[in-house]
Order: structure tokens, then C-alpha cells, then sequence
């Protein structure tokens, strides 16, 4: 005799009203670690089996940088045009439409200025979820906005990288954002005013090529890809074999192109301890 047998035939259920377990409850990482999203981002969004860290957007960073998560966004409204009408698979103008929509935010990065430790923190963060974190003319403009506000009020900057590099669809505007904020951080450094650059996963392109790589303090996430080009490329083009992890974060604080690796727990304590040595001012 089985457990459970219908008494009923026939009975259907509206796809509307079918009860299905809620998605977002657990996550896996790629080293096959489950864990639960709540205790998940009461981690800071590092996976306590593995020591994984997820990637994870501005919001998430400035609610780790900021104190109680209080902050002014700077240029929160600014977005992107189509100057090219550019089109490939998609309009351009449509493909940022729906960038929006799905991301909730308006481009690929955001700029803000709160109180980290107690003093004042500009923070640019980029977010991967807007068209693969790509640098377009927005990106470049709110960027150079955060260092002139940084450079008004003198308050140090903090840059954090996440992006694909630069925005094809954008073309030679895209490319000239790294001109563009590379002059803007010489011009904050003129001014004595430090600039800690946080590469996270994935820093590529022409981030990598500009910003990214110019802090005075620049930092790697653990097993955060970083890189110019991508791993295939460069083997196409250097026709050679490359090592085990070459554009790891690991990889590259062993060879001199990272200061340090900063677990995401530490992130707040060590860029304001940066700061503070920069500055020659009282540890906090």
C-alpha cells in the first residue's frame, strides 16, 4: 500500500499560484561550497567554508567602508548617451534601457563621500552588474567629478575596480576616459592627497591599463582576476605556455604589481591605516 495516493484525479494548479522554494536562499561557490546567503552577507559576503569572496556591488562596499552606512552619492543621476548610434546585436540606447532596469542602477560606477573611522572618504565603486562593469564616458566623468571633490575638500579617494574594461559600444569616447582620469589623479597627487586603489574581481581592460594600477597603495582582493588582457589572448599572442594563476592577485603581489592582499574583512581597518601613514597622522 503506498504512503500518499490522490483521491482525486485531475486536480491542476495555476502556474501563478504554484509554490516554488524562493531562489537566492543559498549560494554556491565554485569550489562546490554551499552556504546561506543570510550568513553569507553577514560575512561581508565571504564564504566561511572556503574563504571564497564573492563579487559583490557598490552598495555592498560602501555599507562595508562607510560608518552605520551613511553617505552623500555624488552626480547619482548621470547617464550614459549614444553619440555613435551604435548597434551590434542591440541598439545601444536599448541595451542601456535595460541595464538599468535590471540593475537598478543608472551606470558602472557610483561615487560617494561619508565617514570611514571617523573622517572624510571619498569612494568610487564600479559595479559589474552594468553591462560587465565597463568603462564608458559616465564611468570616466564621475570618476573625475569623485578626485575634484576629493581635491576641493581634501579628503583622500578611494577607487575599487571591478570591470571588463573598456565600453566597445562607446568606442574612442571609451578610450579616452583613460587619459582622462589618469591626468585627474595626477593632479590629486599634486595635491598630496592619497589615492588607495582596490582591484577586485575582475579588474581587465583599460581599467587595469589606467586607474586601477595607480594608487598610491593599490590593493588585490584574495583570488581576484586581474589583468589587461584575458588568459587566451595572451597566450595567442606570446605564443608561450603561461604559469599556473598568472593573473591572480597572488600572482601579482609576488611579482611587484600589488602592495598588499586585503581580506574583505580587514578592508576598512587596512585603507584607513594606509591613509593614515600616508598622511603621517595619528593611527586610528
Amino acid at each position: 500500500m503506498s504512503w500518499f495516493k490522490r483521491k482525486e484525479k485531475g486536480i491542476q494548479t495555476a502556474t501563478e499560484d504554484k509554490k516554488d522554494v524562493p531562489k537566492g536562499l543559498w549560494y554556491k561557490t565554485p569550489t562546490g561550497k554551499v552556504i546561506d546567503t543570510d550568513e553569507l552577507a553577514r560575512n561581508l559576503w565571504v564564504s566561511p567554508e572556503d574563504d571564497f569572496h564573492v563579487r559583490i556591488g557598490s552598495a555592498e562596499y560602501f555599507q562595508i567602508l562607510f560608518d552605520d552606512n551613511k553617505f552623500k552619492e555624488l552626480d547619482a543621476n548621470m547617464t550614459s548617451k549614444d553619440p555613435l548610434n551604435f548597434e551590434d546585436t542591440k541598439k545601444y540606447d536599448a541595451r542601456l534601457k535595460d541595464a538599468i532596469t535590471k540593475s537598478g542602477l543608472k551606470d558602472a560606477v557610483r561615487t560617494a563621500v561619508g565617514k570611514s573611522k571617523g573622517n572624510d572618504l571619498v569612494v568610487a565603486c564600479m559595479d559589474f552588474a552594468f553591462i560587465g562593469g565597463s568603462m564608458g564616458a559616465v564611468v570616466g566623468e564621475k570618476i573625475a567629478r569623485g578626485i575634484d571633490y576629493s581635491i576641493e575638500n581634501k579628503i583622500p579617494f578611494v577607487m575599487i575596480s571591478k570591470s571588463g574594461g573598456a565600453r566597445m559600444m562607446e568606442a574612442a569616447y571609451s578610450l579616452m576616459q583613460m587619459a582622462k582620469t589618469s591626468a585627474k589623479l595626477a593632479q590629486l597627487a599634486e595635491e598630496k592627497i592619497p589615492y588607495i586603489s582596490l582591484c577586485t574581481d575582475p579588474t581587465t581592460g583599460g581599467t587595469t591599463a589606467s586607474y586601477a594600477m595607480l594608487g598610491d597603495i593599490n590593493i588585490g582582493e584574495p583570488g581576484a582576476l586581474i589583468g589587461f588582457a584575458g588568459p587566451r589572448i595572451v597566450k595567442d599572442t606570446t605564443g608561450k605556455d603561461l604559469p599556473e594563476g598568472f593573473q591572480s592577485s597572488e600572482f601579482l603581489l609576488e611579482h611587484g604589481f600589488l602592495d598588499f592582499i586585503t581580506h574583505r574583512k580587514e578592508l576598512k581597518d587596512k585603507i584607513n591605516l594606509y591613509i593614515d601613514l600616508i598622511l603621517n597622522q595619528e593611527l586610528r
